[in-house]
């Protein structure tokens, strides 16, 4: 422990160089990044906690943080142009769907667009990726990851499930980000702020939830019905609908059972 540091905090720095802190408690780990970013940390940095007490999801939705499972985010300083920082969202996908690979996840585990990870249709985790303007046409990117590791939480509208339940075996915070944090650095280094995001589509096509399938996708204009078709060079969604192919930029996905009837 640094001197002078809280009695709650832990730092490591890994292989890749990497920095990582660790923290008991904090409200959230994306905010606890943002900080960092706007006091001119240089990225290349992990918070971790063992708590949240304000976690949010997409669009200032409460993230359940009960204790046991992984909080993490990632601070990127100038990861890409600022056009194409969005596909660091897949980026950090197909690196935890590698992580849980290595685990010995089954094909049943997969990415459902835009930044969940589902087991059987349950929740597993998700992602929250957010940009911060440095100045000089700089660009911060925060990548924050939630992974039911050990428990699930309760009382919300949709299925949620462990990652210990879908492996059928115990699962720590500890053991998953082990595998995590060089998956990221693997990812990244194909994507090449960019230039491989080929690649990544390619890499998340292949364990895409739903993918050919009927889905639902809700927005601020309704709901739109039809079929997965792909992810566009942009990873756009595209559907395949009764007015033929559309891109979808942004929204929440519903998988629809076959023959469900809506």
């Amino acid at each position: 422990m640094r001197t002078g540091e809280p009695s709650n905090e832990r730092s490591e720095i890994l292989s890749s160089g990497w920095r990582v802190e660790r923290r008991t408690r904090v409200g959230s780990t994306n905010d606890e990044a943002r900080a960092r970013a706007d006091a001119g940390d240089p990225g290349r940095l992990w918070i971790i906690a063992g708590e949240q007490t304000q976690g949010r999801g997409r669009r200032g939705r409460i993230w359940a943080s009960p204790a046991g499972n992984l909080y993490a985010s990632a601070l990127l300083v100038d990861p890409s142009p600022v056009a194409i920082a969005s596909q660091i969202g897949f980026v950090a996908g197909v690196a935890l769907r590698r992580a849980l690979d290595d685990l010995g996840a089954s094909g049943e585990v997969a990415l459902k667009w835009p930044n969940d990870l589902v087991w059987r249709g349950a929740k597993l985790a998700g992602l929250l990726v957010e940009g911060i303007a440095l100045g000089d046409g700089l660009l911060a990117c925060i990548v924050g990851i939630g992974v039911n590791c050990a428990n699930a939480p309760t009382g919300l509208d949709y299925p949620v499930d462990s990652l210990s339940n879908a492996l059928g075996r115990a699962v720590s915070s500890d053991d998953l980000f082990a595998r995590l944090a060089p998956c990221f650095e693997e990812a990244l280094a194909v994507w090449r702020r960019g230039a491989g995001f080929a690649e990544i589509r390619m890499q998340w096509l292949a364990h895409a939830a739903g993918l050919g399938g009927p889905i639902r996708i809700g927005g601020a204009q309704g709901f739109r019905e039809g079929a997965f078709e792909t992810l566009d060079e942009q990873g756009r969604l595209v559907l395949r609908g009764v007015r033929g192919l559309e891109t979808v930029e942004a929204g929440d996905l519903f998988l629809v059972r076959e023959g469900a009837g809506g």
